[in-house]
């Protein structure tokens, strides 16, 4: 079904319920109810207890549960603020004493027991919709919901707020829905089935942590179209050098112990530089038949060089050495945090681009992408945007367009649809964030179903 008919199918539904909230209150407003109206307002108050209960009745079902219940929340909520909107505005025309409604007799005690009742029905249609999407929403995230906790407490301002909840998990529910039965259609075709593995090598200051992925979402969905993925389990900060050394013997130790011969590496920021050393040096080559950068700083980053000139030895060394203690209670052996960034350096990269050529064995290209401005992007890629713009030009929050191109084929990521751009932490799915314009996830599909094609 297109989306254009479920959203009108949903408009539909909501009206009705809308109008069944109304049948329940207006009739009590007047001072005689015809019997028409009494039975109608026993089949509202039947319709609204099914809708509370199992709301999948009239909504249909969605590929998962959890979609289904975020769906039913928003649909519930919608009903709440239309509802509260256009039966608030009858009850005060009401209140404003037309001889057709009981207020005019002042009888004030029927007048509480109506309000008292319109206020219990939307707080049972608003708690029902609004737990259902706190507690199944990926999109919201904690900045959201403190906003409509916060937010709840301000008269006019909370159904404002409340709209935008509405309309971020509804967007979530839709597009999320959409990628499963794509997945769903295409399931049989493997279409990232790749003749060899895909190696994710991770950027610096981070680690492949089984529960915190560095790659977000992206695994899972390679993975449903045929992929085999494995990870870099490298050290999070070293000199290229050493980064290098441990991805050697972590391909040595995939191709060993699948017989898988080589594998397609796809590497993101340091990362890439770690990947072209290892190819290069080390003689990884003969165990790798692509490598992909994502955003990597192969021509290093200027406002790097500035930094580091400014900032004193005794600063460099005391960032260092927490940083280091931090990383050695995460697992890094010897983590070295001046090292990984002095190779990031423009003059680093200079001299690194001149020693280490590329392999005639292995088959390289590139993906960089760009913000879009200042207040583009998640915190605190988008405080760096202007710092980086400076220097580099456009940039994704840490690298300057100029530096992403590499080998045969290269790919530059402009969203054209949407204020925000792609930051760094964007093409690595880093905050699970659904953006407009931009599928990471399905950019790796097609990535890797590249891959696929060109017999990799």
């Amino acid at each position: 079904m297109k989306k254009s008919l479920y959203f009108f199918r949903y408009l539909i539904i909501n009206i009705v319920l809308t109008i069944g909230v109304g049948a329940i209150i207006l009739p009590m407003t007047l001072a005689k109810v015809p019997s028409n109206l009494k039975l109608l307002q026993i089949i509202a108050i039947i319709v609204l207890i099914l809708v509370e209960l199992m709301p999948d009745l009239l909504y249909g079902r969605l590929m998962t549960k959890r979609l289904s219940i975020a769906r039913n929340g928003c649909q519930l909520l919608s009903v709440f603020l239309t509802s509260v909107v256009f039966v608030s505005i009858y009850l005060l025309v009401a209140l404003l004493g037309d001889k057709r409604f009981i207020a005019t007799d002042g009888n004030w005690i029927q007048w509480a027991k109506i309000i008292g009742i319109f206020v219990i029905i939307e707080n049972i249609i608003f708690w029902s919709g609004i737990i259902r999407i706190y507690v199944s929403s990926a999109q919201l995230g904690i900045k959201w919901r403190v906003i409509g906790i916060v937010c709840g407490l301000i008269p006019v301002v909370h159904l404002v707020v409340l709209s935008k909840l509405i309309y971020l998990v509804s967007s979530e529910t839709f597009f999320e829905n959409d990628k499963l039965l794509l997945d769903e259609s295409r399931k049989d075709d493997k279409i990232c089935e790749t003749k060899y593995p895909i190696l994710l090598v991770h950027g610096v200051f981070f680690r492949d942590f089984k529960y915190l992925n560095y790659w977000g979402r992206i695994p899972a969905e390679l993975e449903k179209n045929g992929a085999k993925c494995y990870t870099g389990n490298h050290q999070s900060a070293a000199a290229v050098a050493d980064s290098a050394r441990e991805l050697d013997e972590r391909i040595k130790e995939i191709v060993n112990k699948t017989g898988c011969k080589k594998v397609n590496i796809i590497a993101h920021s340091k990362g890439g530089l770690d990947s072209r050393y290892a190819i290069s040096k080390l003689g990884t080559s003969k165990y790798v038949a692509s490598l992909t950068t994502i955003n990597t700083p192969h021509r290093g980053c200027e406002f790097a060089d500035f930094l580091l000139s400014g900032i004193g030895e005794a600063q460099q060394k005391f960032v260092a050495k927490t940083y280091n203690s931090a990383f050695k209670k995460l697992g890094d052996e010897n983590p070295d945090f001046l090292s990984a960034v002095y190779d990031l350096t423009a003059s680093s990269c200079a001299k690194f681009n001149e020693e280490v050529p590329d392999s005639q064995e292995v088959w390289y290209q590139s993906v960089g992408s760009k913000l879009n401005k200042i207040i583009s992007g998640r915190f605190p890629l988008n405080m760096t945007y202007k710092f980086v713009q400076y220097f580099d030009g456009d940039n994704d929050g840490l690298v300057g367009e100029k530096s992403f191109k590499w080998g045969n084929n290269y790919r530059f990521l402009v969203n054209t649809e949407s204020n925000r751009g792609i930051s760094h932490g964007d093409m690595i799915d880093l905050n699970r964030e659904n953006i407009k314009g931009f599928d990471v996830r399905e950019f790796y599909v097609q990535l890797v179903s590249d891959l696929k094609k060109r017999g990799f």
